[in-house]
């Protein structure tokens, strides 16, 4: 059965994490909340847990799961090929709205969908999931709702479309309802624009010390706001 745990009182939060992570450990699917929506999430490296999560969420493989982390630190353990602008672009946006495709180290195990060799990386600037990762470690997280659904801004709307195939539910209270992550291809020699969101322009192009020709645009620039990401 599902539980919904209000983590709105500060300083409750240490115990509750406690007993999440240990959900998650257990390869058990949980609801956070993010900075920018709520996100249903498991142990990155559990691969059936990353299944159970893609049934959850009625998608398949060709959408593959993104990954938060809790630390700048953790991006090295797991992507290979970081290019120097991605590493700018970490340390003036994160934590925050910014999702960086990168190249995945080829030794870890975990199976996050059909990613070509790719993994999506992205810190949230959020209390309770942050608490939460320093615990858990890198976490596959993707927004929660049933896939082609708006993604829920409330625990409530998050357990109205996910009910019991989530284990926890932390309620964090309403997001601010933010727009969705910016996405950036850093898989190349300039960064490509996979989704605007959250992040203008104008501001990636400051932080690489760049016009607007120091980036690409991809046809893809102006997607479904609910691509793989969380938020």
């Amino acid at each position: 059965m599902s539980s919904v745990i209000d983590c709105t009182d500060a300083g409750d939060i240490e115990e509750t994490v406690r007993f999440a992570a240990s959900a998650v450990r257990r390869g058990e699917l949980i609801v956070l909340p993010t900075d920018t929506v709520y996100g249903v999430g498991a142990n990155a490296f559990d691969a059936a847990a990353v299944r159970a999560l893609l049934a959850a969420k009625g998608r398949g493989r060709d959408t593959p799961i993104a990954v938060l982390v809790p630390d700048p630190r953790t991006v090295d353990g797991l992507a290979v090929d970081v290019p120097a602008y991605a590493r700018r672009l970490i340390e003036e946006f994160w934590p925050g709205p910014l999702t960086l495709v990168l190249r995945a180290q080829t030794s870890l195990l975990w199976d996050l969908g059909d990613t070509n060799g790719t993994v999506g990386l992205r810190m949230p600037d959020q209390e309770v999931a942050l608490a939460l990762l320093a615990q858990t470690g890198p976490m596959a997280v993707t927004s929660a709702n049933k896939h082609g659904q708006p993604a829920a801004t409330t625990v409530e709307e998050a357990r109205e479309q996910l009910g019991k195939d989530v284990a926890i539910y932390l309620d964090g209270g309403p997001c601010d309802g933010q727009p969705p992550s910016t996405i950036l291809d850093c898989t190349k020699d300039e960064p490509v624009v996979l989704r605007r969101g959250g992040l203008r322009d104008e501001d990636i192009f400051a932080a690489l010390g760049a016009g607007t020709e120091g980036s690409q645009e991809s046809d893809s620039a102006s997607v479904d706001p609910h691509r793989p990401p969380v938020g």
